[in-house]
């Protein structure tokens, strides 16, 4: 699915939020790498599950064609800074909701970013009838958990000792829905 641009000023900072084009793969590609090296509350290190850039443009294609997904990025001064994803399900069980994803450079942390990802992602699912939207975050980022909370979202569940970060300690998984 695609949506329209927006344009943000946001503490002096100019950022614009659209549907991500398959001519934004291979920027995608090294950004992804990237941020997985910046913060451990990602799935990955830096490189696991790497996506190149045709493995991006295909998802980006995919992405556009279909109802339940969507998939946007974070553009400042022409250079995306970060993303998010909602991905649905073509199952019938589980046709009425999507997952959501996001990443934000580090950089550029603090201007609300995530956020506007966030909801324009909810207003796209609130719109395309999806009545569940779900998402994971690790118990430590209790920033991103509690701007989770404050768009609807419920702790639904707890996945105990789910990940192992660098530190040699497990870490639990916080899993939040919001229902429509």
């Amino acid at each position: 699915m695609v949506i329209n641009q927006r344009i943000y000023n946001v503490k002096g900072l100019q950022y614009i939020i659209r549907s991500a084009a398959t001519s934004d793969a291979d920027e995608l590609s090294h950004l992804r790498v990237q941020l997985d090296g910046e913060t451990e509350n990602l799935d990955r290190e830096p490189g696991e599950g790497y996506m190149n850039k045709g493995d991006f443009e295909e998802l980006i294609s995919r992405d556009t064609e279909s109802k339940r997904n969507l998939f946007l990025v974070a553009v400042v001064h022409n250079e995306i800074v970060g993303f998010s994803r909602c991905e649905g399900n073509e199952l019938k069980r589980f046709a009425h909701k999507v997952e959501f994803g996001v990443c934000i450079a580090q950089e550029r942390w603090g201007y609300g970013i995530g956020k506007e990802l966030l909801q324009q992602s909810i207003l796209w699912a609130d719109s395309a009838g999806m009545k569940k939207m779900t998402l994971n975050v690790l118990e430590t980022n209790k920033k991103a958990i509690d701007l989770y909370t404050k768009f609807g979202f419920e702790i639904e569940g707890v996945l105990k000792n789910d990940k192992l970060l660098s530190d040699g300690k497990f870490y639990d998984t916080v899993v939040m829905g919001r229902f429509v």
